[in-house]
């Protein structure tokens, strides 16, 4: 009896993991015949959850919608891993889930054993920054981590950096997250390539699409680097070629994204930063900590002449 029970436990734990499930797949892993699984899913079945099976070869098995929501079943590492995401959701990048997420710890914190409750309140003494990035849309977000999860195509009209909405049609792979932004890794069926999507500037139209076959997805140093790449290379308002008298390599150091830097030997390199705000760019140029020279950019030229001043007067200098 406590076997049959221990192994319960686990094919609802599997079931809770993943959205489907053939019987082949859930009796390897239990290490039990199809007929024990399926007489497995009647017990789950008369203790009130709701599974559902499908006849064919594609059929499987599948945890239901039922009307009250079943036990979840966390190991000690899952279940300190939602504590800590529970709490950096509280001032995360997510909109309107601050005081929900407080309120899912709050209740979290109550279920878990002394030795689990003492491992989560070490990290009440780290201050989590405030997100300062664009805020999202929980339910948008929601809605595109499904369709990735289900495989659905997904249309959606885009707001592109300058304003330009268009419609979009893709098949959507990931939902990342970078420097405190949210974006979408797609294959945009009108262009035939890869895309990521700023997720603040999606407007989901529901609902999905109907299912498609994955395409061989890019490693995840790829799609990081992909990522990196697209944020690193945005259509800034202003950009202004810079010669720093520096190695190339102490630009990259010191520029807190990746951007290409032209070496130009003689310890000199070059690149071509940019910002929507020139103050901006000019605060982050002169972190660089080395001479440089502006090249074609009236904007960044009277942004520093503005900022010597404003540092002139604050030293007496002026």
């Amino acid at each position: 009896m406590l076997e049959t029970s221990g192994r319960l436990l686990r094919l609802l734990s599997l079931l809770q993991a993943r959205r489907d499930w053939t019987g082949p797949e859930l009796a390897a892993r239990l290490s039990v015949t199809t007929r024990t699984v399926r007489n497995d899913m009647d017990r789950l079945r008369e203790l009130g959850y709701p599974v559902e099976a499908r006849p064919g070869v594609a059929g499987g098995y599948r945890l239901g919608v039922g009307g009250a929501l079943p036990p979840l079943l966390l190991d000690d590492d899952e279940a300190v891993a939602v504590a800590i995401g529970l709490r950096s959701a509280a001032t995360g990048s997510v909109s309107g889930m601050e005081e929900t997420s407080l309120r899912a710890l709050t209740k979290l914190q109550q279920l878990l054993p002394a030795r689990l409750r003492h491992r989560v309140s070490a990290f009440q003494h780290a201050m989590p920054v405030p997100a300062r990035g664009p805020r999202v849309d929980a339910e948008v977000l929601t809605v595109l981590a499904a369709a990735c999860r289900d495989r659905e195509r997904l249309r959606f009209e885009y707001r592109t950096h300058s304003g330009t909405a268009s419609q979009r049609a893709v098949e959507p792979y990931r939902v990342l997250s970078l420097r405190q932004r949210w974006y979408l890794m797609a294959w945009d069926l009108d262009r035939a390539d890869w895309r990521t999507f700023r997720v603040d500037r999606i407007l989901p139209r529901t609902p999905t699409g109907p299912r498609f076959t994955p395409r061989a997805l890019p490693s995840d140093t790829e799609i990081i680097e992909r990522l990196e790449r697209g944020t690193g290379e945005a259509p800034w308002r202003f950009r202004a070629r810079v010669i720093v008298h520096a190695p190339a390599e102490h630009v990259r150091r010191r520029i807190p994204i990746p951007v290409d830097v032209e070496p130009l030997g003689d310890n000199r390199c070059a690149f071509t930063p940019g910002s929507d705000h020139p103050e901006m760019l000019a605060l982050y140029i002169g972190m660089l900590d080395a001479d440089f020279e502006v090249m074609d950019s009236p904007e960044l030229i009277a942004a520093l002449r503005t900022m010597t001043r404003r540092f002139r007067t604050a030293t007496g200098d002026d």
